[in-house]
């Protein structure tokens, strides 16, 4: 399991496939200067189980991971979480799609 640390006070963990996916799609749009939300869920926190946080370029934001290597990364993935990132909604974690792009062995 990865960590993403946002404004060094709220964390979230994701496993680090996942991570790796949206830091692709976080740091293509930051990198632009886009702002965005990101919105997730996580049953084991209190409350509902639900976060959400304003991405900006000007809010520190890093990313740990818990193995030592970069995971396959899956371009339709990233281009549907680019899409839902795009959204009016924001960044949320939609299923990887199966295909050829995404081989069963590096999920």
């Amino acid at each position: 399991m990865g960590t993403l640390t946002y404004d060094s006070r709220i964390t979230a963990s994701f496993d680090d496939r996942i991570l790796a996916h949206l830091q692709s799609v976080i740091w293509s749009k930051l990198r632009r200067g886009e702002s965005f939300p990101f919105t997730w869920t996580d049953p084991m926190r209190s409350g509902l189980g639900r976060a959400s946080i304003w991405l900006s370029p000007h809010v520190s934001l890093s990313f740990e991971y818990f193995g030592g290597r970069q995971p396959r990364l899956n371009p339709e993935w990233i281009e549907a979480l680019t899409k839902a990132a795009n959204s009016p909604a924001g960044l949320t974690l939609v299923p990887e799609p199966d295909g050829p792009a995404a081989p069963a062995g590096a999920r």
